[in-house]
This record gives structure tokens, sequence and C-alpha cells, in this order.
């Protein structure tokens, strides 16, 4: 018999951390990776336009306008003068020839009084024409002395003038709703009167590099093993050349810790980050490690070359988006037209995500691995109305001089193995 008994603990389990996942991805092709397109389709599921807000009409130039916008006036306003001359009534000039010119009467002020029968006034190009009259009669038309006007030429009803509402009628459609503000439909709103729209705001994109080995450029290499980051200011530039608000930082901590905090810090600034370097799927690498405390992760093979590391994330409590590209130049500078490019313009709430290839005759013969999609590089030239593209011979993926030298893509997908010369490629041109 027992004389005394242990009071049982009571030990609490903590519940197993639940981390956020993504939904799930593409499958696997044969060789055990998703194809491009189905990758990029995936990260643009994942994505949402900004919500839009109403700015200033020159804040808003290459923006998406969200909202459709009718003409609250006729533009012009009133029928006005399309050459300097003479307002007159065309009906006073019938028949009036350098043989037998017509005598009209030069009113000096008309004031609001209509224009009589035989009367011209003179009037400058874009000058409201007064009323009764419904022509303008070039100067070159006729002659001024003191005995009056004497013209030569005859005129016929709204000739050389703008009639009301010929440019825009009131009401008239003159934005749409998806339509991006480019420097002419910016010309039009503000024509008629229009400061101010509501539209999508341009992104703010964080570009991250990664790295231990990295130095800005401007500083001393400390040794052969370092290298300037290259990576960082590319993608800040291409993602500026979109219209995008661009900051930039280089992580050369490989503390998971300080790595987590840097990025942490950017949450409050950023609609996209976009991430070069720093992890390979499935090896333990920086990211790898560090995101997954963040938010929901992707990490995929990709069948295509370069670029067939990639990563994503929705990181954060507003889920901000996060791409990770290969650390090589470039596999990143494809990895972002692949992806990214089209990710920025969902962001923007742009119709056409991605970007549409042009046609191209290849001058050189073209080998790529059936069942991967392969961006060569290569120069495309126009000829005619015929464009020719050649591959660059050099297809490393660190070569920065290569890759400066393209000016287009050629777009070689899964089932290409050899293209002979003269035959039809599809490229995509790139920036100047």
């Amino acid at each position: 018999m027992r004389l005394f008994g242990r009071k049982k603990e009571i030990v609490e389990q903590a519940a197993p951390e639940v981390r956020p996942q993504l939904p799930q991805g593409p499958e696997v092709g044969p060789l055990g990776m998703r194809a491009m397109a189905d990758h990029r389709n995936y990260l643009l599921s994942l994505v949402e336009p900004l919500p839009p807000f109403g700015m200033l009409l020159l804040d808003a130039l290459g923006l998406t306008l969200c909202e459709d916008i009718t003409a609250p006036y006729p533009l012009p306003r009133a029928t006005i003068a399309s050459a300097q001359g003479y307002a007159v009534r065309s009906e006073d000039l019938d028949g009036a020839s350098h043989d037998n010119p017509t005598r009209l009467d030069i009113v000096l002020d008309p004031g609001l009084d209509p224009l009589q029968p035989g009367q011209a006034v003179v009037i400058d190009e874009h000058q409201v024409l007064p009323e009764g009259a419904d022509a303008v009669l070039p100067a070159a038309f006729a002659g001024a002395g003191e005995r009056g006007l004497h013209a030569w030429e005859p005129v016929g009803p709204s000739e050389y003038v703008r009639e009301a509402g010929s440019d825009v009628d009131y009401g008239q459609e003159i934005a749409h709703f998806g339509q991006v503000l480019e420097p002419r439909l910016i010309a039009l709103l503000a024509g008629n009167g229009i400061d101010k729209v509501i539209a999508r705001p341009r992104p703010r994109i964080v570009v991250v590099s990664t790295g231990k080995d990295l130095v800005e450029p401007g500083q001393q290499l400390p040794d052969y093993r370092h290298i300037h980051d290259a990576n960082g200011y590319m993608l800040a530039a291409l993602a500026r050349g979109e219209g995008c608000q661009v900051w930039r930082i280089g992580v050369v901590s490989q503390d998971p810790d300080e790595v987590r905090e840097t990025i942490s810090d950017q949450l409050i600034r950023a609609d996209l980050i976009v991430c070069t370097g720093g992890f390979r799927e499935g090896d333990g690498d920086l990211l790898s490690k560090v995101l997954p405390s963040l938010g929901a992760v992707d990490f995929a093979e990709v069948a295509m070359q370069p670029g067939r590391t990639q990563g994503f994330a929705l990181i954060g409590e507003d889920k901000v988006p996060m791409v990770m590209l290969p650390g090589d130049p470039v596999g990143a500078y494809v990895s972002y037209h692949a992806f990214v490019r089209p990710l920025i313009r969902k962001l923007m709430g742009m119709e056409q995500l991605v970007q549409q290839p042009v046609r191209a005759i290849t001058r050189s013969v073209i080998r790529s691995v059936p069942g991967i999609f392969e961006f060569a590089r290569a120069s495309l030239a126009q000829e005619g109305h015929t464009r020719f593209v050649e591959i660059q011979p050099g297809r490393h993926e660190a070569n920065l001089s290569d890759l400066s030298h393209s000016n287009a893509l050629v777009l070689l997908d899964e089932g290409t193995e050899v293209i002979d010369p003269g035959a039809q490629v599809w490229c995509w041109p790139l920036e100047a």
C-alpha cells in the first residue's frame, strides 16, 4: 500500500505553429519542373491591382485610369477662326474674283452686335467669330485700303473656322476605365478643364540584393572574391523604367535575424519586393531559412533557361508580394521580364500584362533543349519592312557585356530543338 501519492503534473502541450501557405502551385511536367507560363500565371493569381485614389493630372502620368470621363462642355466652346484674316458672312462673297472683287466694310469694333450684310471684322487665329459671321476670309485672299476691304476669293460656310464642338461634343467620352494616362490623353483632359483623375497609384518597389561578397558601386573591392552590385542597379533601373517608385538596398549579412529584420523594415513602404540571390530550392540558403517566418513561401524549379530557380512569398500582415530571382545577372534580367514585369503591370491595373512578341527572321542556327523554354539573347535589326535577328554567341549567364550588347530576347518554346537560318522566330524587343 502506497502511503504517499505523487501529484500528477499536467503539462500543456504547445499547439504546433501553423504557418501560412500559398495555394497549391502548378503541376510539374515530365522534367520535374513547372512550365514557365504556368508559373507566371500562378504568380499573377496571387497579386491584386492596387486600390485607386484621386490625384492631380500630371501626377497620374503613365498610370491607369479608374473611371470613365465625359466632356463637361464642347471643345472648342465656341466657333473660332482657324486662320488669320477677316470674319465674314460667306454669302456676301458669292462670285468674288480677281476680275470682280467684292467690297466689304471693315468694322473696327463690332461689340455685341451681329455682323451685318457687307461687313467684315479683322480676326486672329483662334479668336471667336462675332455673331452673324460663318466663315473666315484669309488675309491672302483680300486687300484692305481706304475704301474698305476688297475680296477676290470666295469662301464657303464654315471655311477656315473650327465649329463649336467639332473637336469634342458635350458629354462625349474622352477617356475610359483602364486607359493609360499618356501625354496626349493628358492634353485632351486638360483641354477639357480636367485637372484631377482617379487612377491606380505608382507601385512602390523595393529591390533587395543579397550576398556576403556584394560591394556598393563606387566603393573599393576588398579582394578578388568580392563583386560590385550590378543586379540591384539593373532591377531598380528596370522598375523605374516602368514608372514605379523604387528603393534599393543591399543585404550582405549572413545573420538570419538581421536579414529578417531588414526585410521586415521594408514592408511599410513596399507594394512589391524584388530580391536577387540568396536562395536555392531546398539547399538551406539564407532566404529559405528567413522567409517562412515572415509569411507564405513558394520555391520552385521552372523549366526555363536562364532563370530556372524561382521564389515567391506573401509576407507581413498586408501579405506584400516578394519575388526572388536568381543571382546571376542574365537570369535575373530574364526573370524580371518573364515574371516581375507582368506583376508590376497587374499592380498598375493594366489590361496587357505580358509583353507582346514580334516576328523576326533569324540569321543564325538556333539550338534549344526540348522541354525547356529558353530566352536567347540576340541582336534585332529592322531592314525595310522586315526584322532580322541574330543570336549572341556567348550565353554565359554572368556576362554583363553580352547582356548589354543584346537588344532582344528570342523566345524558344518547349518544343524547339533546332531552327535553321531564314526561319521565323518570336522575339521580345528590349528597351534601348
